[in-house]
Order: structure tokens, then C-alpha cells, then sequence
């Protein structure tokens, strides 16, 4: 936040910009959004929609959480795969951000690992769901 203050303010009082800003900006959004991600799916803090959830009978909405945690671990250790793989082809070809010239592989790595993580987080809270019938209560270990 605090570097696109000072690099409005550049913009707007002294014609000049921040150089490289804009890709600073970028990767550190990305390293607070994905090293965010398996904490915000361990805690269920993703958005979601039950307008009809108090309608449904409770085995339905345990087999709608098994099925939505399986699928979304999967999809979420897959990406990580594909990430990772990325992360690899980035490194070889020496791939860096325009202007700082920034070794972009290590963002893409870490990227990777939290996807892989969060879907990590998502088969156990399917298998907790599957054992227990419920969600774990804040701090149970999984």
C-alpha cells in the first residue's frame, strides 16, 4: 500500500513514478494472496453461498461439503502441479519481470506450494468431514 501511495504521489506532484512499482506491487500481491490461501481453507473463510443450506437436511450438506472439499483439493494439487512445472520452465528460460529484472521462477515455486498446501488442507478437512459428520472447531488438529 504503502508503495502505491508514494508512487501516486510521485505521479501526480512530481511527473515521476517509482521505477519498477507497478512489479513490485504485483508479486508482493501475489506472495500475501497465496500465502494466504490454506490458512483461508483451513478456516473456511472462503466465500461462499448458502442461501439454502437451512433447508437442506444435514446428510446432504456433509455429502455437499465431502464432495466440494474433494474436488476443490484435487483441482487446488493439480494447479500446484502445473505451477510447479511452470515455476521450472520459468527458471530454465531465465524469465524475469520487465523493468526490476526479477527472477520470476521463485514466485511461481512458492505459488505452487500453497496451492498444493491449500488442497492438502482440503482432502483433510473432506476426510474430517467424512469421519466426524461435521466441521473441526477452531484449533483441532486435522
Amino acid at each position: 500500500m504503502a508503495l502505491t501511495f508514494f508512487d501516486v504521489l510521485g505521479r501526480k506532484f512530481v511527473s515521476r513514478s517509482i521505477p519498477g512499482s507497478l512489479e513490485l506491487t504485483e508479486l508482493l500481491m501475489v506472495v500475501v494472496i497465496f500465502a494466504a490461501l490454506p490458512l483461508v481453507s483451513l478456516r473456511g473463510e472462503h466465500v461462499e453461498f448458502d442461501s439454502l443450506d437451512p433447508y437442506l437436511p444435514r446428510w446432504v450438506r456433509t455429502l455437499q461439503q465431502v464432495l466440494v472439499n474433494a474436488l476443490v483439493g484435487v483441482g487446488l494439487l493439480a494447479l500446484g502441479w502445473l505451477m510447479w512445472r511452470t515455476g521450472g520452465d520459468f527458471a530454465s528460460f531465465g524469465e524475469t519481470t520487465a523493468q526490476l529484472q526479477i527472477p520470476k521462477y521463485p514466485f511461481i515455486y512458492g505459488m505452487g506450494v500453497m496451492c498444493a498446501l491449500a488442497g492438502l488442507v482440503h482432502l483433510a478437512l473432506m476426510r474430517w468431514r467424512v469421519q466426524h459428520g461435521e466441521e473441526p472447531r477452531e484449533g483441532t488438529a486435522l
